[in-house]
């Protein structure tokens, strides 16, 4: 059989699991997706964990020990999906180990409500890393304009970032900034850089789901024939400007010292329109240096089907240009469109997070209570491996 994902591995895409549940470790569904499927590295957000906390019981006698304590839901959240994050973090060390801390890592978001201050997100940041206290975490702070100092001064004490919600290419030149300058300061601090990660998750779906609103809104045959393009242009035109700040001299001064590039990371990468092919957000973005993090559906769907064709991005920079301009001629307000995916992107976080600390009350309130709250079981690997 064709192994599709180790060709996808071997031109220089990281796999990387978009989800996590306390049920993936316990059953050792997550160290079998490294073992099997070249996955190496794990994403996480607020819906991760809401989903997760919801959906199965093997929670509930970490819950109840918390009911027990009397913390209050603030830090029994954070006890809980840290614990998992630290789980997470081990299971994945071999492949940051046999990467030499390129892959392997794990990543858990700073408390999505605090988007917009920089010094509380800065002061998660640092919380939050000594709380979990791996080599291979990444802290995932939103690129927001009040996220970027964060994200500065978060690697600026040696922390890894995960920068998370990039939608625009402004924005993400913004942020390989941040990044430089966190690096630079990194080093004046006297940190090894070399030990210090980070990638740029630039997220790709929602800009199809956007643009492809409002394109169905103008419904001219100029209109329909957009439709589904403009996130893998947006993405690929990313890159070139990834390519191109990672080529300047004050980048190669960091290099020098030790530091490995700010990788692109696509995110947001399973089709929300069934008309696309599943795994077209994967086939259309290969190039070397990138991370692709998935659900594990997506995964599967890529190890059945999915085509490596070589490099799907660096060839077509004019033609992805074009996309944006023809775009643009139809009245499809580029700014406007970013700007609205970052505030939802937020606020969506935001809810998700008020979600689970919402849960996290119950499932407390349940303990101390004595209440049976046993959840429902989370999906095992059955279907997934039927699939595959």
């Amino acid at each position: 059989m064709t192994d599709r994902l180790a060709q996808l591995q071997a031109a220089g895409v990281a796999i990387w699991l978009d989800d996590l549940s306390r049920e993936r470790l316990v059953t050792g569904g997550l160290d079998k997706l490294r073992r099997e499927c070249h996955v190496s590295g794990v994403t996480t957000n607020p819906t991760i964990f809401a989903k997760a906390l919801s959906d199965a019981d093997v929670y509930a006698e970490q819950i109840k020990d918390l009911a027990t304590r009397g913390v209050d839901v603030e830090e029994a959240t954070r006890m809980l999906t840290t614990y998992d994050v630290r789980w997470a973090c081990d299971v994945m060390h071999p492949s940051y180990e046999v990467s030499r801390g390129i892959d392997g890592r794990v990543s858990i978001e700073v408390d999505p409500r605090l988007a917009h201050d920089t010094p509380r997100t800065a002061a998660e940041a640092r919380a939050l890393w000594w709380l979990v206290d791996r080599p291979n975490l990444f802290i995932k702070i939103p690129a927001t304009l009040e996220g970027l100092p964060a994200i500065t001064e978060t690697l600026a004490h040696g922390i890894s970032v995960n920068v998370t919600l990039i939608f625009s290419l402004q924005r993400y030149e913004q942020v390989m900034d941040a990044f430089l300058a966190g690096m630079e300061q990194a080093k004046a601090n006297g940190h090894d850089l070399s030990k210090i990660g980070s990638v740029a998750s630039f997220f790709v779906s929602r800009v199809d789901s956007e643009v492809d609103k409002r394109l169905d809104k103008i419904g001219s045959p100029e209109a329909r024939a957009l439709k589904g393009k403009a996130a893998i242009a947006n993405a690929r035109l990313a890159y070139q400007r990834y390519e191109k700040v990672f080529g300047t001299d004050r980048w190669q001064a960091l290099a020098d010292a030790g530091a490995r590039p700010q990788r692109p990371l696509w995110a947001s990468t399973s089709t929300k329109n069934p008309e696309y092919r599943d795994v077209m957000y994967v086939e259309e973005l290969i190039a070397p240096g990138v991370v692709n993090t998935m659900p594990e559906a997506t995964i599967h769907a890529f190890a059945d089907h999915g085509e490596v064709r070589g490099d799907t991005i660096t060839p077509y920079y004019a033609e992805a240009q074009k996309v944006l301009d023809d775009l643009a001629r139809l009245g499809i307000d580029y700014d406007d469109v970013v700007g609205v995916l970052e505030r939802e992107g937020v606020e969506k976080f935001a809810a998700s997070w008020n979600e689970l600390l919402e849960g996290v009350t119950k499932s407390l309130d349940a303990a101390k209570s004595g209440a049976a709250d046993p959840g429902k079981a989370a999906a095992g690997c059955a279907k997934t491996e039927a699939q595959q």
